[in-house]
């Protein structure tokens, strides 16, 4: 699994569309992440329209380059799904890290976004994409072709590591 040690946050994207089988593909090791109970919460939705990236792009003060990244998936958690609801992070995160290293193996560029559990966020998109009361939107994922490739650094720190006791 080298793309643990190169996948990198992306944010500066070509015009070069993102090709469907590498979506889909994207989109299938996303589903493989593992969940508590194997509830499986998450839905995705995937963005390509111009105008509906121009709305993501103004949802944080951070989400401004989805504008011109081809595809942006936003990563929803169905609460109703979940049988202890404060897990539902934790499977979404693992489901999220799936598709940036996917997205790092297809050669492609990727941002994870934050949006819950800040609820202004949260609120903006149910609202936009007029989302039922039990679905969450998670994060944002923008996703393209980039002359930035993913690459090697570092992060290893011996400090951060305690055998036995803290």
């Amino acid at each position: 699994m080298n793309m643990i040690f190169t996948r990198r946050s992306i944010r500066s994207f070509n015009d070069t569309p993102v090709e469907a089988e590498k979506l889909d593909r994207i989109l299938r090791a996303g589903m493989q992440a593992p969940s508590a109970h194997n509830k499986q919460p998450w839905q995705f939705l995937v963005v390509r329209n111009e105008e509906t990236r121009e709305f993501l792009s103004h949802v944080t003060p951070y989400t401004s380059h989805i504008a011109k990244a081809p595809v942006c998936i936003v990563v929803l958690g169905e609460m109703s799904a979940e049988r202890i609801k404060e897990f539902i992070q934790q499977d979404l995160s693992a489901c999220t890290q799936n598709i940036l290293l996917q997205t790092a193996e297809e050669g492609l560029g990727g941002l994870w976004m934050g949006l819950y559990p800040d609820e202004s966020r949260v609120q903006k998109v149910k609202e936009y994409f007029n989302l039922p009361d039990d679905i969450i939107p998670f994060c944002l994922i923008s996703i393209g072709h980039s002359d930035r490739k993913n690459e090697f650094v570092d992060r290893y720190a011996a400090s951060k590591i305690h055998y036995e006791k803290y």
